[in-house]
């Protein structure tokens, strides 16, 4: 009796771990809509905090030799003059942590509505290979739409090469209506402009990596970079690159390049049925 019940469980088991979701063409075009605007709200959290680093690592040894005095003046560019930001320990110690406090409502001047906060704890200057950067959040919002998780950024640069790897755990997105996901991924960032200036709005990123975005219904959905994307910090959104987009027997692809092929624009053209099928994506 023992090993039947044994061997029921096992099937029921079996066959649990392999049913997937039945997801009509339509939905998977709705998903991935969906599934883009979730990348595209932790690329901007990854903006907001390399840039709070970048002006840290600048004060502290940097780009620049100067008693530490953090200038957030073009983290202001992006973000606005509305929200907090403080040092603690305010000096070239580490590890420290920077928080943005945007309160309950802050508008940037990307046209972008954050609230909550976004807490950058460093153990070292930002682009000191080795470094270790890990981003929490406190009931943050971008348009809406609510980010959690945990955001690890590494410093991996060698042989003259920048390079971070970034790891997001726990990551959860929710939508005003209650609608929403899981999100891991993990990838890997290499700058390939701006690294002999004393800014960082100049700098440019090339990502590769993936990311497994799982939803409340069961419907899982996986990203793979195809062509590397382009991250320029002075543009909120990616400008170029494609990601190969998977749902269960279904494969779309999201072109970043789209429609000025590298201009700065918050769209990006969904395609699937080998190209013949269409959408285009509006990225927050």
């Amino acid at each position: 009796m023992f090993l039947a019940v044994a061997f029921l469980f096992s099937c029921q088991k079996d066959k649990s771990s392999t049913t997937s979701v039945n997801v009509s063409e339509t939905d998977a075009a709705t998903y991935s809509d969906e599934s883009a605007q979730a990348d595209g709200s932790f690329d901007d959290i990854d903006d907001v905090s390399m840039t709070a680093a970048d002006a840290d690592n600048t004060a502290s040894i940097g780009r620049m030799d100067r008693e530490y005095h953090p200038d957030f003046s073009e983290l202001r560019q992006l973000i606005g003059t509305c929200a907090t930001i403080t040092v603690t320990p305010n000096d070239t110690t580490y590890p420290k942590t920077i928080t943005v406090d945007f309160g309950d409502g802050c508008v940037g001047l990307d046209g972008k509505l954050r609230s909550g906060k976004i807490i950058i704890n460093l153990t070292a200057p930002l682009r000191r290979a080795g470094s270790v950067v890990t981003i929490t959040l406190d009931n943050f919002y971008i348009n809406h739409i609510h980010v959690e998780g945990t955001k690890t950024i590494s410093n991996l640069s060698e042989n003259g090469t920048t390079k971070f790897s970034v790891v997001i755990s726990g990551g959860k997105v929710t939508f005003p209506g209650g609608r929403g996901y899981s999100y891991e991924s993990s990838k890997t960032k290499v700058q390939i402009a701006g690294m002999d200036t004393k800014i960082c709005r100049d700098d440019i990123f090339q990502i590769t990596g993936s990311a497994k975005i799982e939803f409340n219904n069961g419907v899982v959905i996986n990203f793979e970079v195809v062509d590397p994307l382009i991250k320029k910090v002075s543009c909120p959104w990616r400008s170029d690159g494609t990601l190969k987009i998977s749902i269960n027997n279904r494969v779309l692809k999201l072109d970043y390049g789209f429609p000025h092929n590298g201009d700065c624009d918050n769209k990006a053209l969904l395609t699937w049925n080998d190209g013949n099928s269409q959408r285009v994506i509006l990225l927050p």
